[in-house]
């Protein structure tokens, strides 16, 4: 458990917080790019950090991230008309570029050198991987942007589902990283059958193990840790583990470990101290990986249906989000649809800020633990003037990649070959994910 005190440092990211300070050191995503897809479209508002941010494409196809509210009298920007190059406010019609370079003060005389005087808050912004990004922090720290780890390359399919969830970052992440919960919280989605590794159908994921506790182990690195999860298989369960590991990657990603077809994983953008943009994420080759809607209804994440227009869900604590008694007793383990719908149910009911002074660990959570240790730990780090964690040469190297598979007893989970899910058919990949022996 933390104190009070730690607790904070961990949680809070707004202002001059030191957390926040430190995320700000790393290109953050923003919005979807399918949220601005279209030149002159609609402004989007987005919120990072406590900052309300205005998000838009302009004419020429270019993104701006710019302050939400006019530098003159500080109105809405997300009202603007997105125009001929620009976005201009509606109560005097001063226009903003994507850099935040005023080009036009309609309400000012044509004499006037004013325009020349002000400039409005802009952040560098990137396209990669589905998502529009920017870079928060100061100007003379900028790092040159890097893929994601779960967007290496431009042919990757990211397909994304969206959530904007009222509560703070830290508590999504340490559910995403608990590789123990999902054993009972998911066990009615994660379905324990004889298969040689995890396999993905259209209604389930399947695992070949029925062990609802775990063995953890964790090894840390400069960009986070990695961690796995060892449980008994069902078959060849005297010679051989299986074992799911999960790389955390600071400040606020997982890479969870994939099926059969596609890698999985979820970064968590604090939005402010209670409130966070959870995106969950399928990526892989276009022919093996879940396409925007089909992804979305299999998670029970579609805007309209599971989500309002602003991607916040439908199931919250008056409801019971959603939850269905009768499929309980018929057998479902949650009663509720979707299996991130289940963890968003546990995050909500933990509060806005989760209370860690208050808990009682057990050995299951010791990548729980790690992730608080290791946070903090770079936090005092980074506020001794050391550089923030997993940047520059800190940052994660293409060989670390999340994994599952039965192995030998006698195989370190460190040292075992993995890559990521990729080359088709998937056949070719089974020699790097499953090296069990043959059923006797």
């Amino acid at each position: 458990m933390l104190t009070k005190e730690e607790n904070d440092l961990l949680c809070r990211v707004t202002g001059d917080a030191p957390m926040g300070q430190l995320m700000r050191r790393h290109w953050q995503p923003v919005c979807l790019i399918e949220e601005v897809i279209e030149p002159d479209g609609t402004p989007v508002r987005a919120r990072l950090f406590g900052e309300d941010l205005v998000v838009f494409r302009d004419t020429e196809g270019r993104v701006g991230v710019m302050d939400e509210y006019c530098p003159h009298r500080k109105a809405s920007l997300a009202l603007g008309r997105n125009e001929d190059g620009g976005l201009r406010c509606l109560y005097h019609g001063w226009k903003m570029d994507v850099q935040g370079t005023i080009i036009e003060m309609a309400s000012e005389p044509a004499a006037s050198c004013m325009a020349n005087k002000v400039k409005h808050l802009a952040y560098p912004t990137k396209e990669w991987g589905s998502f529009v990004w920017a870079y928060m922090g100061p100007a003379e720290t900028m790092p040159e942007f890097t893929p994601p780890a779960w967007a290496p390359t431009d042919e990757t399919r990211v397909t994304v589902a969206k959530v904007l969830i009222p509560c703070n970052w830290a508590q999504i992440l340490e559910g995403a990283i608990d590789s123990a919960h999902s054993s009972s919280l998911h066990s009615s989605d994660f379905v324990p059958a004889r298969v040689t590794g995890a396999e993905a159908t259209n209604k389930n994921w399947l695992r070949p193990s029925t062990d609802k506790a775990p063995r953890m182990q964790v090894q840390r690195t400069g960009y986070g840790f990695r961690y796995a999860a060892l449980r008994r298989p069902i078959v060849n369960a005297n010679t051989h583990d299986y074992i799911r590991s999960t790389i955390f990657v600071a400040p606020a990603t997982a890479l969870i470990p994939p099926n059969n077809l596609y890698n999985v994983a979820n970064i968590n953008v604090p939005m402010d101290d209670t409130n966070t943009a959870f995106y969950f994420i399928a990526w892989g080759h276009p022919s093996q990986t879940p396409e925007t809607e089909t992804w979305r209804k299999f998670l029970g994440q579609q805007v309209g249906i599971d989500l309002d227009e602003n991607y916040r869900s439908v199931r919250n604590r008056e409801n019971n989000f959603l939850q269905d008694r009768e499929k309980m007793k018929a057998g479902n383990f949650t009663g509720i649809t979707g299996f991130p719908n289940q963890d968003l149910a546990m995050w909500m009911t933990m509060g806005p800020i989760a209370d860690r002074s208050d808990e009682r660990l057990g050995a299951s959570d010791i990548a729980v633990v790690e992730f608080r240790k290791r946070m903090l730990d770079a936090l005092a780090e980074f506020q001794k003037g050391g550089p923030a964690i997993g940047t520059g040469d800190l940052k994660i190297p293409a060989r670390d990649v999340s994994y599952q598979a039965v192995v030998p007893k006698t195989v370190d989970w460190r040292n075992f070959e993995a890559e990521y899910i990729w080359t088709k058919p998937v056949e070719a990949l089974e020699p790097s994910y499953n090296t069990s022996e043959p059923n006797e």
